[in-house]
């Protein structure tokens, strides 16, 4: 009883910050985005960016240690939970940031494990645009100002960012340095990941309908086979009362005389 007690405060707690996490994961996305796009921009918005993102992170972190009290084992919670732990531990490492905001949409996906296709296909679809965004910011911040680095604006990260989560992989932009190699990796392994998602969903949409028209139609059936073996019965009745009414109709003949 105590841990089932343990274990809906954690899903009440879950459920009242998954509203107000996302809002702040907005807020990260645009203080990082600001600082990649901007460079130029003035000292105040790129500390107040800064301040920002140590406010989010200090969201999660607290929103993790909560979490981890409530939870009934701990240790079961940490191990299903690695990239939050990740996201929280290494708010110093540049491109691991990004980690704060995927931990949030990972958050808002666990709601969405058992909403119909179409939700989660939803949910999903808004990863693989934010994923396919904040790679691009994150590789165009490392590319840059690389040497012979060929990825130098926001346009070109985009398009890199597009075809190295679909596969296609044109060749004409690729990172330089190993940094944006490893982000490269990473970009592709989540976007066949999520791409793989998607289209399983929309899959298992098309069956569920398939499958509900086949037992509609399986219904159907039925009741036409049905209804035709009630007429059948019905006109075998009729025949049978109208054959019984000619025979009481039809006079006996009168006896012969002698």
């Amino acid at each position: 009883m105590h841990a089932m007690k343990q274990q809906t405060a954690q899903v009440r707690w879950e459920q009242r910050l998954q509203t107000p996490l996302l809002s702040l994961s907005l807020v990260f996305a645009v203080a990082y985005a600001v600082q990649i796009v901007t460079p130029g921009a003035p000292d105040w918005v790129h500390k107040t960016c800064q301040v920002a993102e140590w406010v989010v992170w200090g969201a999660f972190a607290v929103d993790y240690v909560v979490r981890l009290a409530l939870a009934p084992g701990k240790w079961l919670f940490v191990r299903s939970h690695p990239l939050d732990l990740v996201a929280v531990l290494l708010p110093l490492v540049q491109p691991l940031r990004l980690l704060r905001l995927v931990s949030t949409l990972l958050l808002v996906g666990r709601r969405a494990r058992m909403a119909p296709q179409i939700t989660l296909t939803t949910y999903v679809g808004g990863a693989v645009v934010g994923l396919m965004m904040f790679g691009s910011l994150a590789v165009l911040q490392v590319e840059r100002d690389a040497p012979g680095g060929n990825i130098k604006t926001l346009g070109d990260a985009v398009w890199w960012s597009f075809t190295t989560m679909t596969t296609v992989g044109y060749g004409d932009l690729s990172p330089t340095t190993g940094l944006g190699r490893v982000l490269a990796v990473g970009l592709m392994i989540s976007g066949i990941a999520l791409l793989g998602v998607v289209t399983a969903n929309i899959a298992a949409w098309f069956i569920s309908r398939f499958e509900r028209d086949d037992a509609a139609e399986r219904r159907q059936t039925a009741l036409l086979e049905a209804l035709t073996a009630e007429v059948r019965e019905l006109r075998a009745e009729v025949a049978r009362l109208s054959d019984t009414q000619g025979t009481a109709a039809v006079p006996e003949a009168p006896a012969p005389r002698v």
